[in-house]
């Protein structure tokens, strides 16, 4: 099998909120939002992720919708093309209502040294995960 597409689909608490802070750090729309659900586009190939009001999600999954504050569902990682992109990003996040977990940019020994990356793990409103990553030595 191969499919046409891949995404995510993940719960959120309130769709707005969810709406500003994806669009504060620059990520296009994929559709129009409604009050269950906003979309948008990732990275080059537009890998897509929706969020879907909890609610919504769970009765999609037929199932419980992860508790993101007792631990992980999924980690996305993005990489950026220049560490002054890199250092953009974290203010915008910080700014924009996401919380830092890890930002070699404090310890930088601990990742830059080992294998080049700068490393910054962030949580957004609703504790989904990303890994930000830039490469020095490309």
């Amino acid at each position: 099998m191969n499919p046409k597409r891949i995404w995510a689909n993940l719960a959120v608490a309130d769709v707005e909120r969810t709406k500003e802070f994806y669009l504060n750090l620059g990520f296009k729309l994929n559709g129009r939002p409604s009050n269950e659900l906003v979309s948008f586009f990732f990275g080059e190939g537009d890998f897509i992720i929706h969020f879907f009001e909890k609610k919504r999600l769970k009765l999609s999954l037929e199932g419980e919708v992860a508790d993101v504050s007792q631990g992980n569902e999924v980690m996305f990682s993005l990489s950026v093309e220049s560490k002054e992109e890199f250092d953009q990003w974290i203010a915008e996040i910080k700014k924009s209502g996401g919380k830092i977990s890890f930002d070699s940019n404090n310890d930088r020994k601990k990742f830059y040294d080992e294998n080049g990356f700068y490393v910054c793990v962030f949580a957004d409103p609703d504790g989904h995960k990303f890994n930000l990553l830039y490469n020095a030595n490309t």
